[in-house]
């Protein structure tokens, strides 16, 4: 039956009566055969949408999700990472050959070393010991007489090719003057450190031996300035620097283990005069080798 421009559906067996266009002419309608929906069968998730324990895996290991949770923290990583070095740290004495029993001394900052350097021209104040009780350095120490003999070495050198230069007399490079200066810097802020810590053990008055190359290794630092000084081609001049830096050295040294020695018994005083003499020998070798311009 046809009403209009709407026609009647021939197929009974679709479900819902919709009324069509009619096809236009010159076109194929196309029937598509009743389509059959798969069904599932209701899910046994609780409601609620919670999981229960039977869903999660069975085998205890953690989804995707989950894994960023399920890492340890950086700390106990790196607690984990200390416990290993440690346990890989070789046993006793041999631990002195290894770089991590050295790492503590050159844990410094700036700061740190400045302020140990503005102590060094403060001989009477005695404090420095104390300071460096817990945490001395060995990186100041270092580089204070690595500077040293570079500087002593490089101004002298330069200093003698002008003087010479000025006398029209002949100069050669004397390449033993560094190391000859790196020989008696080194030697002296290793040697009487070490030669120290013995004598102040035998009077039972131990001091740490890194301790006690702090305190050398900074004493250095007042002739670096007196190296600069040197230049001046006035000899009297350079014997006052000398003998001012040289004083102040042995001073700052004399000072500050004064207080530690006093508990050696009534021989403190010869030890302590002993270093200050050391100290002054020391400045004066330096001038005659190394502060000296020789035409």
């Amino acid at each position: 039956m046809m009403s209009g421009n709407y026609t009647s559906i021939d197929n009974h067996n679709t479900s819902g009566s919709v009324p069509s266009v009619p096809d236009p002419p010159g076109q194929v309608s196309i029937k598509f055969n009743e389509s059959t929906l798969q069904t599932f069968p209701p899910s046994s998730t609780p409601q609620g949408g919670k999981i229960s324990a039977s869903s999660r895996s069975s085998s205890g290991i953690p989804r995707d999700s989950d894994v960023p949770f399920s890492k340890p923290i950086s700390g106990s990583s790196d607690q984990q990472k200390q416990q290993q070095q440690q346990a890989a740290a070789p046993p006793g004495w041999l631990k002195i050959f290894t770089v991590a029993a050295y790492q503590p001394y050159f844990d410094v900052d700036t700061s740190d070393i400045l302020e140990r350097i503005k102590d060094s021209f403060f001989p009477f104040k005695g404090t420095f010991s104390q300071k460096t009780a817990t945490t001395p350095d060995l990186y100041g120490p270092f580089w204070i007489c690595t500077t040293l003999i570079f500087a002593s070495a490089s101004i002298g050198t330069c200093v003698t090719y002008l003087a010479r230069k000025l006398h029209h007399l002949e100069w050669d490079y004397d390449i033993h003057l560094l190391t000859w200066s790196a020989s008696v810097l080194y030697g002296y802020a290793v040697v009487v450190p070490i030669a120290l810590y013995i004598i102040l053990k035998y009077f039972s008055a131990p001091l740490g031996l890194a301790q006690l190359l702090c305190l050398y290794g900074y004493s250095l630092f007042i002739f670096i300035p007196a190296v600069f000084l040197s230049i001046i081609p006035v000899e009297a001049i350079r014997w006052v620097v000398t003998g001012v830096a040289g004083f102040m050295s042995a001073m700052f040294v004399a000072s500050n283990l004064k207080t530690h020695i006093v508990s050696a018994g009534e021989k403190w005083f010869w030890i302590v005069a002993g270093i200050f003499l050391l100290q002054l020998a020391l400045s004066i070798v330096l001038k005659l080798y190394l502060f000296s311009v020789s035409t």
